[in-house]
């Protein structure tokens, strides 16, 4: 008999200000992934959190358009074909549950969300697949919600003795109803320049850096359009963005490092993903000491998160003091053919479609070793 091909769902889109970015990067693993070993069932998420597949739900969400530029001015027409669906929190159903009369859907044997933000990188969706029982790419419920939260993932980092920028977390409501004490605050901790992030976004939605306290009010309204909670940050002096990737569960690798030359002031939304005028020097010029000191810190990272699959570990490193500080932990990074994160493993020796691969094996490892698990209780004398 002929061997069925393993059949890979992506789920892509979502409920998140990174909506557009990750259509982008679910379009480069459907065209990379290995078409011979796999079957691709495409599931994607509405802006208002409708799941789509059969017909062409990328098409549906995009309008047809490819490039982020055109992915912002289109108007994500739906697709008639695709038809609304779910996961059953049910293991004994691990289907996708047609919302309408719809039928013929196939059941899926492992998960590659590329759901970048919240509703996807944050654990909601992990955990979904976790009670049906499938097995998925990436870290599990735990790290993806610490990685998402970045004034959690700070005090996990801090906790194990990394390094972090000096920080302090404001509450939206408290801004709206005391902004003077937040004022205050920031010129007695922080300080400027700062930056201004939404706590659970990614991609810099959100994100600018006041100069002065002038620009501190504008810069937390914009902030607070995105989250209720929001990350005042101390400027690293004369920042140097690092970035390295790593691949596997409880014994990771790390890739070579990267770095990132802004076309603006900070690597924002738009020199990420617009202008196309950044500079990626890969690999980044350090020397052999520091290279060595990111990748384990990288790894640090990511085994105190207790990561799975994959992830991107930030870093700035100063160029007046050469402190290093961990910025972020990415653990749904970008993934266009592109993309920092399957970059570095190219210029480190595993090519793109050849990463989508291992991850996949890694997340069916992973499955494995969790159903190895008791989940009731034994005592030694019934044992």
């Amino acid at each position: 008999m002929t061997k069925r091909k393993i059949r890979v769902g992506v789920i892509f889109g979502g409920k998140s200000g990174e909506h557009e970015v990750s259509l982008v990067s679910a379009q480069s693993i459907m065209r990379a992934i290995d078409k011979g070993k796999y079957e691709v069932v495409p599931i994607g998420v509405t802006h208002d959190g409708r799941w789509l597949t059969r017909g062409d739900p990328l098409k549906a969400l995009t309008g047809g358009q490819t490039s982020m530029p055109q992915l912002l001015e289109s108007g994500f027409v739906l697709d008639a074909d695709s038809a609304p669906t779910t996961y059953q929190p049910d293991p004994e159903h691990r289907e996708l549950v047609p919302g309408t009369q719809a039928a013929g859907i196939p059941e899926v044997d492992v998960v590659f969300p590329v759901l970048h933000g919240p509703f996807g990188e944050d654990g909601t969706v992990q955990g979904l697949l976790e009670l049906a029982d499938i097995p998925y790419v990436g870290a599990g419920v735990m790290a993806s919600a610490v990685g998402m939260d970045k004034a959690v993932m700070k005090d996990v980092l801090r906790s194990h003795e990394l390094p972090v920028v000096a920080h302090l977390v404001v509450k939206r409501l408290t801004w709206e109803s005391d902004p003077g004490s937040v004022r205050e605050s920031v010129a007695a901790s922080i300080s400027y320049p700062c930056f201004v992030k939404p706590v659970n976004l990614g991609s810099s939605v959100g994100i600018s850096k006041a100069h002065s306290a002038a620009e501190i009010d504008a810069a937390i309204d914009l902030a607070a359009q995105y989250d209720r909670k929001i990350l005042i940050e101390k400027c690293v002096d004369q920042a140097r963005e690092i970035e390295v990737s790593v691949l596997g569960n409880d014994d990771p690798i790390a890739s070579v490092p990267g770095e990132v030359i802004p076309s603006r002031e900070f690597y924002d939304y738009a020199a990420k993903y617009l202008e196309h005028a950044s500079e990626l020097l890969i690999p980044a010029p350090l020397d052999a000491e520091v290279t060595e000191r990111v990748r384990q810190l990288a790894i640090d990272a990511y085994l105190a998160f207790d990561c799975a699959g994959m992830a991107r570990v930030d870093f700035l490193l100063s160029r007046t003091t050469g402190e290093l500080f961990i910025g972020e932990v990415n653990t749904i990074p970008g993934f266009t053919s592109i993309s920092m994160y399957p970059k570095l493993w190219e210029a480190s020796g595993i090519a793109y479609p050849e990463l989508i691969d291992r991850l996949i094996e890694l997340a069916l490892e992973r499955h494995a070793d969790q159903r190895r698990s008791r989940v009731s209780y034994q005592s030694e004398q019934d044992a």
